[in-house]
């Protein structure tokens, strides 16, 4: 089968089915569950707040040693074997009772998240489907654009009706009996499809790190992904509080707020239906110009406070499609070889800044300001631009 037919096949639907569960029962389960642990456990926020942060720097350390393993051609084991381990995690959350055993069980939940969700799952289709990878990519973001769309709901439901601990070993059954075996059969098809990894050979692949490394162009897209990452996630994770400082009621705030999520989606449907009419150079510069739109009319909101819709809309979708844009600039730039390994290294810089972005975006909100946090997002966009417009040239 070729790659182009596999890119849009049975398979890649299933790994994203895969993802979308992944990111529910791994990711937004903290935020679906926040007010339910908090009104049990009785803890402050920084010591729940600390569980999800340790999760972020341990996948963050894992990625060098998960991309090794994905060049080596064990994709679909580590995509299972992370699902259940991640079973094993929330088994154990389910039955916490201190703090400590609450970062036992998040550091489990870091391993996971590191083995079987997107930078692992995008690695192995780069690897086996080289340049027909990004449609693929698409179509499993596409789906799991929708992890919050179902976590939240599911995991207030689960909540009333079998309180937090009930919820969570749902999750860890949800984990162990769907994901891991869809994870397994979707790898299992793409690699048994006949389609070899995209690689010059093993040698290649053991030496492709250490080439990257000795580039400028490697440093110039860590740089440029750190400051997207950072850029997107100081903001986000106060939008709340953002637009009732804007002028907004708490109701409007929160309406508009939930729309960052359904326009990631809308803006990956729009790449689907141009799929390889944006070159991935051109597209990542573009969504950087979006999202630096996107900080000027929230600046602007305090005149109009309706822009806040518009920064919702046109951030979420620029944050979608840079998405699908990460994985396949990274090995458009760098080369097949050693994928796994290059990405995993590359990628340290950005959850490192997604782990700071929280702490730093309040820190800024209390002390200088908004004005200040969005002139800070707007240096930090003109230094990506900057860095993946330099890339470009010298290309």
């Amino acid at each position: 089968m070729e790659p182009r037919d596999i890119a849009r096949g049975r398979a890649v639907w299933i790994l994203a089915c895969g993802q979308t569960l992944g990111y529910a029962c791994f990711y937004y389960i903290f935020a679906a569950l926040i007010l339910a642990w908090q009104a049990d456990l009785g803890w402050e926020k920084t010591v729940l707040a600390s569980g999800p942060t340790l999760a972020i720097l341990i996948a963050a350390a894992g990625m060098p040693l998960y991309g090794r393993l994905v060049d080596s051609g064990r994709g679909p084991e580590l995509l299972a074997g992370g699902a259940a381990l991640g079973a094993l995690a929330l088994a154990w959350l389910a039955t916490v009772t201190t703090p400590a055993g609450w970062l036992t069980g998040w550091a489990m939940i870091g391993l996971a998240q590191g083995a079987c969700l997107y930078e692992v799952c995008f690695a192995f289709l780069i690897r086996r489907l080289g340049r027909e990878a990004r449609p693929a990519i698409i179509r499993v973001t596409l789906v799991a654009g929708f992890a919050s769309t179902l976590a939240f709901p599911a995991g207030a439901a689960l909540a009333d009706a079998l309180g937090w601990r009930g919820a969570v070993w749902v999750a860890a059954a949800v984990a162990a009996f769907v994901i891991v075996p869809l994870n397994m059969w979707g790898g299992g098809m793409i690699r048994r499809s006949g389609t070899p990894p995209v690689t010059p050979s093993r040698e290649a692949d053991r030496a492709g790190l250490a080439t990257a490394l000795r580039r400028r162009a490697f440093w110039l897209l860590a740089l440029a992904l750190s400051c997207i990452a950072l850029n997107h996630w100081m903001i986000v994770n106060f939008l709340v509080p953002i637009f009732v400082e804007q002028g907004m009621t708490q109701a409007t705030a929160v309406l508009a707020a939930s729309l960052v999520g359904p326009a990631q989606v809308v803006g990956r449907l729009a790449l689907m239906g141009v799929e390889g009419r944006v070159g991935t150079m051109s597209g990542t510069l573009l969504t950087i110009v979006a999202s630096a739109v996107a900080t000027l009319l929230l600046w602007l909101a305090g005149i109009a406070a309706e822009m806040v819709f518009l920064y919702a809309l046109i951030q979420g979708a620029a944050a979608g499609i840079a998405t699908i844009f990460r994985p396949v600039i990274i090995a458009e730039v760098l080369g097949q070889a050693g994928y796994g390994a290059i990405a995993g290294v590359i990628q340290i810089p950005a959850l490192l800044a997604g782990a700071l972005a929280p702490t730093l975006g309040a820190a800024i909100l209390s002390g200088p300001g908004l004005g200040a946090l969005l002139g800070l997002s707007l240096a930090l966009l003109l230094t990506a631009f900057t860095a993946i417009a330099t890339i470009r040239r010298t290309s």
